[in-house]
Formats: structure tokens, sequence, C-alpha cells
């Protein structure tokens, strides 16, 4: 099964940092070597903004031209609304592009691999599937 990767996870795998969490960065890993990484424009954005030097910018998007980006319909785009007022109706806060991701997600069969613990309280409400990291 093809994943979305959330921008939490591209951030965790790309931070240097000693607090690193070893299993995501290795799912992700193995997720790239398998081909069923799915990048959307909107996560692609995310990763890029707020990089403050222009060295590591150009470099950052150099890397994730590896991964093309998803096409996003204008059917992923009314369904997004559609389980956003339905989580909504529930007591359920999210936002767009989180919605879009589980739109995009439902619509193709994907799974999204996140960290974000918001998806958990979407999927009471709507059929996404939440991608583990596979223990080694």
């Amino acid at each position: 099964m093809l994943v979305i990767i959330d921008t939490c996870i591209w951030s965790e795998a790309l931070r240097k940092s000693d607090k690193m969490n070893k299993l995501i960065i290795q799912e992700l890993t193995e997720l790239i070597k398998e081909d069923r990484v799915i990048m959307l424009g909107l996560i692609r954005q995310e990763i890029l903004s707020g990089i403050k030097s222009k060295n590591d910018f150009l470099k950052l998007k150099k890397t994730l031209k590896a991964f093309e980006d998803y096409q996003v319909t204008t059917e992923d785009y009314e369904f997004a609304a559609e389980i956003f007022n339905k989580c909504k109706s529930k007591g359920i806060q999210g936002s767009n592009t989180d919605f879009l991701i589980c739109a995009v997600a439902i619509r193709n069969n994907y799974s999204i691999f996140t960290a974000d613990k918001d998806f958990k309280l979407y999927s009471k409400y709507i059929k996404i599937r939440l991608h583990e990291a596979r223990k080694k």
C-alpha cells in the first residue's frame, strides 16, 4: 500500500538532532526504498517553509525533487470539505491541510504515516488508515 508521509515525519527525519526517533527514520527509509511514498504539494510546501538558509533551502528542495507530487483534484478538495464538516459536527477540529491529506488517502486507498495525534481523533469518524512503523 502506498503511504502519504505527513510533514511531521519528514521534519523528524530531516532534523539533525540527537533526539531523533530512530524507528520513524528507519520506517521512512524503508518506505522510500520500497517506492511507497506519496508526496503532496502542500506537504512539500510545509517542509520547505521556514528554512532560514538559502543554501539549506535549495539543498532540501533538490532532495525532495525525488518525490513527484500527487495531483490533487477538485474531488479531493470537495471530499476534504465533506469530511471536515463531518468531524466538526462531532466536535473534532482540524486543519484544512489535515483533511486534504485524509481525503486523498481515503479516495486512493493510501495510508497516512504521521506522528500527529489529531489523525487518531479523525479516524474515529472517517475511514483513514494510519501507517505504523514496523518494529525491527
